[in-house]
């Protein structure tokens, strides 16, 4: 393959710039959704990298709603990122509210947003993402509680069963990152959903990953899957209040553990 880097050349590749990298290489080669992508072991003889790296850009992809892997039988395409749902995708859904477009659907989630170079070279400080995020997600509880249709909640639990069986710190990275979005998508605001990309493209950034790294902990994970299942609980209860006050323990905690002290955090706890 034309630029090829192995694993001890140059610099390496992100997590996230290499799951795009396997989508492209299975485009080239012909897949489109339902296709059937090669092994773990032939993508990183293809790419010139180590299997655990590839097994974590999969993991990324099947976040995302990218990919399927169905045990015994392989990993196959189920979208595009950046492609738009088609017709086929809306099929038997109910209306969505106003200016929103019904979410989770066909192909699973929308696709992840674009992220921001800025954000790449980590120039947002964690405070300032967890401060962002608390100005934010608890409001957005109650548009959610409002409007989420069953296929949202069919991707919250996809998400939360991800999480769930997470083997490593990049796979349950992945899986919160989209419960997060699939709570979002989930207002049916297409100004939120695009704010709110910005904060998840932050996140990819050096700067909150690192940080995010070293606080890491398996105690930490199981904390932030119990809030998540509080969450997502309280958003099929239809409980506005309980979703708030769960999405602000829940951002409290992740901004405790990181040690990244915002101004909102005494307006928002």
């Amino acid at each position: 393959m034309a630029g090829r880097e192995g694993p001890g050349g140059g610099r390496a590749r992100s997590a996230e710039a290499l799951a795009d990298l396997i989508v492209s290489h299975a485009m080239r080669a012909g897949l489109g959704p339902g296709g059937r992508l090669p092994t773990e072991r032939q993508l990183a003889g293809d790419l010139g990298i180590t299997r655990s790296t590839v097994r974590q850009a999969l993991a990324i992809l099947q976040a995302d709603g990218h990919i399927s892997r169905e045990v015994g039988r392989g990993t196959y395409l189920r979208s595009v990122p950046g492609r738009r749902p088609g017709p086929a995708d809306q099929a038997g859904g109910t209306p969505g509210p106003p200016g929103g477009q019904e979410a989770g659907q066909g192909a699973g989630p929308a696709p992840a947003p674009a992220r921001d170079p800025a954000a790449d070279r980590g120039a947002f400080a964690p405070a300032d993402v967890m401060m962002v995020r608390r100005l934010l997600e608890p409001p957005a509880m109650p548009l959610a509680v409002a409007w989420a249709t069953a296929a949202d909640f069919a991707e919250m639990d996809r998400c939360l069963a991800g999480g769930d069986r997470a083997a490593s710190y990049g796979e349950f990275e992945a899986w919160d990152l989209a419960l997060h979005r699939s709570i979002i998508t989930a207002t049916h605001s297409p100004l939120l959903v695009t704010l709110y990309a910005t904060v998840e493209a932050a996140r990819h950034g050096r700067m909150w990953g690192d940080l995010k790294r070293r606080s890491a902990s398996a105690e930490h994970r199981l904390q932030y899957q119990s809030d998540h299942h509080r969450i997502v609980a309280a958003l099929k209860a239809r409980d506005a209040s309980g979703a708030v006050a769960a999405m602000r323990d829940h951002l409290a905690r992740v901004s405790d553990h990181l040690n990244a002290t915002d101004p909102a955090a005494e307006i928002y706890r």
